[in-house]
């Protein structure tokens, strides 16, 4: 692992360059641009309120800004996943011919996309500021649980980048995972709506603690579960390990597979 923080730095540039290609490249030949960074979002919170509180009449109070905390975290994570699990195939050509860190391709997807969702997240602070529950200091912690985010989708995206080059079913397979796990993650609902014996599954989604984690700081304007989101630190710092050792080991054979 000292090897890969080496690497990075030793090819800083190179990541720069490559979080700002994968930036521009989702939005390359897109007359609005990064303006779709909001209205991808918008257009989905508008869907899912008329269909989950004006049809299936979801009480939740505030439920705009409710599901805003869940859906736009979920978009940064099911995009990123979609969009690592890709990359290596995507790139195949430049493995091929050029010689570079190989991490650094599903590390700028994650990254970008981070940045992607800084920038969504202002249509979070502005539906709680126009719902009139305004800003708490419990938004302080809002780094806090985006680094657990981050940290989770690189362990994530070091083992679906690298597996995917050998098989490549597996991306039709995530996306049909991601689907399952949206309504398995308490985007659309509470999770007090689920009955308990239920409840399980929703403990071992570590969504379901990034998305409690935001919706305290700005929905609930409550201090956050502290010591999950440090555990869910923790544990997606030995997943990083784990799956930067898988890829590190299948890497060797992407020239060969792409």
């Amino acid at each position: 692992m000292v090897n890969v923080f080496k690497n990075l730095y030793n090819y800083r540039e190179l990541l720069k360059t490559s979080v700002k290609k994968e930036i521009r490249g989702k939005y390359k030949n897109s007359f609005l641009g990064v303006l779709w960074s909001f209205l991808n979002p918008l257009l989905q919170i508008a869907v899912y309120t008329v269909v989950f509180q004006m049809i299936l009449k979801n009480p939740q109070e505030n439920y705009v800004v409710f599901l805003c905390c869940g859906l736009i975290p979920w978009t940064f994570f099911s995009t990123a996943i979609s969009r690592a699990s890709f990359t290596m195939v995507e790139n195949g050509n430049i493995i091929k011919k050029v010689y570079f860190p190989r991490e650094i391709l599903p590390i700028s997807v994650v990254t970008s996309e981070a940045i992607n969702f800084l920038i969504s997240t202002i249509i979070i602070v502005a539906f709680v500021l126009f719902s009139g529950l305004g800003i708490t200091k419990y938004v302080l912690l809002y780094p806090l649980i985006l680094v657990a985010q981050y940290l989770l989708l690189i362990a994530i995206s070091f083992v679906v980048s690298s597996i995917c080059v050998y098989i490549r079913d597996l991306q039709h397979f995530i996306g049909v995972l991601l689907q399952l796990l949206f309504y398995a993650t308490p985007i659309v609902y509470s999770i007090d709506a689920i009955p308990g014996n239920f409840a399980w599954v929703l403990k071992l989604n570590p969504m379901t603690y990034i998305i409690d984690g935001y919706r305290d700081i700005f929905y609930n304007q409550t201090m956050p579960d502290i010591q999950s989101i440090l555990i869910l630190i923790a544990v997606s710092l030995v997943a990083i390990v784990i799956g930067y050792l898988i890829f590190n080991k299948l890497q060797k054979g992407f020239a060969e597979q792409l």
